[in-house]
């Protein structure tokens, strides 16, 4: 049962920075502007893809994660 709680507590965890970062992502100037991020806009289509944030968030979580595991 310890596992399962330790998991439940990880989960919980994850999903409060997910919040934050959802939160307070406006204020993070850089976020979704960064070097390598895609945004093509043409007349009537605008496509944006934040290549370069996600891979630097997967770095992140990747790390913590592997942090919290240790």
């Amino acid at each position: 049962m310890s596992g399962l709680g330790r998991s439940l507590i990880i989960t919980g965890l994850i999903l409060v920075v997910a919040g934050v970062v959802i939160t307070f992502s406006p204020r993070i100037p850089w976020l979704g502007k960064l070097p390598g991020d895609i945004h093509v806009q043409r007349e009537n289509f605008s496509f944006f893809f934040p290549l370069t944030t996600c891979i630097l968030l997967s770095a992140l979580l990747s790390l913590i994660l592997w942090l919290l595991r240790r």
